[in-house]
Parts: structure tokens; sequence; C-alpha cells
């Protein structure tokens, strides 16, 4: 894994981020063909003051065939980077990469609640998790950015996400008759394979199955902290 650099400003935090993006590979590795899909949350505290606030960890990894859980692992710790649209990344990670730490077996694939290339500086949270574990990560964010038509009201249609001209993700219906996700490229990942992964994780829901529950388990965590 590599070293996790926490800027010490807004300026440095971006020129970082700048200079990682080109190191995004946006096809996956050869016969890459995960069984274990791995997703990350966190939950915040309400009550801490300023930029600082007590941030807790949850990741859980489901069988991909079946969708049973198989492990999960939490961290607690304090943020105190700035609350910047598109800087997130740092106020999270930390605590992100300590509760990856506690499983027992190693992340086959990462499912991030939040966007991969779909970004500014296309190194959104997705991204940046799999350049520094150097794991194969997919974006999948509830809010879009940039521009998209509605898909079709159908499970599995997509249509372009684009940002500044480009095509930095998708905008995938997971059920008929709800709000599509939006998914991106985070590392190691072509977005063909992202979207399919993604709907074989939404079996029930809109969101995959991962994301709910590391967000449950980061809410339980949170919560329990608060009445220790």
């Amino acid at each position: 894994m590599a070293e996790l650099v926490v800027p010490a400003s807004v300026e440095e935090a971006v020129r970082l981020q700048e200079r990682l993006a080109p190191l995004v590979e946006r096809a996956p590795p050869p016969d890459f063909a995960p069984r274990t899909a791995t997703g990350l949350d966190v939950a915040y505290s309400a009550d801490a003051p300023g930029d600082t606030a007590v941030v807790a960890a949850a990741v859980v990894t489901v069988a991909l065939a079946s969708g049973a859980v198989l492990a999960s692992a939490t961290a607690v710790g304090e943020s105190t980077f700035p609350y910047v649209p598109g800087l997130f990344a740092f106020r999270e990670l930390p605590a992100l990469l300590a509760a990856l730490d506690g499983l027992a077996e190693p992340p086959e694939l990462l499912v991030a609640d939040g966007h991969g290339i779909a970004h500014p500086r296309r190194f959104g949270l997705a991204s940046h998790l799999g350049v520094l574990t150097g794991v194969p990560s997919i974006g999948v964010a509830k809010t879009p950015l940039g521009g998209y038509d509605q898909p079709a009201d159908e499970r599995g249609a997509t249509t372009p996400l684009v940002d500044e001209g480009e095509q930095v993700g998708v905008a995938l219906r997971t059920r008929a008759g709800v709000k599509p996700v939006f998914v991106s490229i985070g590392h190691r990942v072509d977005l063909a394979t992202a979207c399919r992964h993604v709907l074989t994780l939404c079996r029930d829901y809109r969101l995959p199955e991962t994301t709910r529950l590391a967000d449950q388990l980061s809410r339980r965590t949170l919560r329990e902290l608060a009445e220790s």
C-alpha cells in the first residue's frame, strides 16, 4: 500500500490530486474476476467544532455470487481537514484505510460511496483509494458531477455522465422506477465492468448492498462510541 500523504492546506491537497490523477488505470488487470466486493463508508459526528470531526469508518466484504457478508471492520478517528467540496477524501481516507487494515483477507474490489474519475480533477475518493491500495475500485455516488440525460426506466439502463465535454461515468438505473446512481471508474477497472458489478450488488435496493451495509455499520459504530 502506498503511503497516505495528509496535506497541510487546501492548495496542497489540490496539487496532490493533480499529481496523482495520472496514476489512475482505466482498465482491469489481466483475468480480473473478483469473487468478493468490499464496500466503504464513513459516518461523521454532528457535534464537533469547526472543521474537526470524529469519523467512524466501516468496511464490509460480501460474496458477489450470493451477497453473503464475509467480513467487516471499523476504525474511529478524528479529522481536522476542512470541509471542502472535491476534497472530501482527505477527511475520510485515514479512517477508511485503518478499517481496511482490520480485514483478515485483502479486498479484491473496493466499492466507494462517492466518485472516482467523476471529479473536477478526475481523482475522487474511489480513485484515491484505488491508487493508494492498488486494489481495483469503483465509485458509486448518489448525486452526479456533470450533466446527464435520464436513462430508460429499466434495470441496467445507462446514459453518459459528462463533465466539461468528457465522459466521466454513467447514470445507471439499478431498479425500475427509482433514481439512478452515478458510476465511475476508480482505479484498475473499466466502466462496463464497474456497471456489471454494481448491478450484481444492487439486488433489492437502489444502492449496492456493500454501501448499505457499510453505512449501517459506520453509523452504529459512531452511535456506540457516543453511548460509551
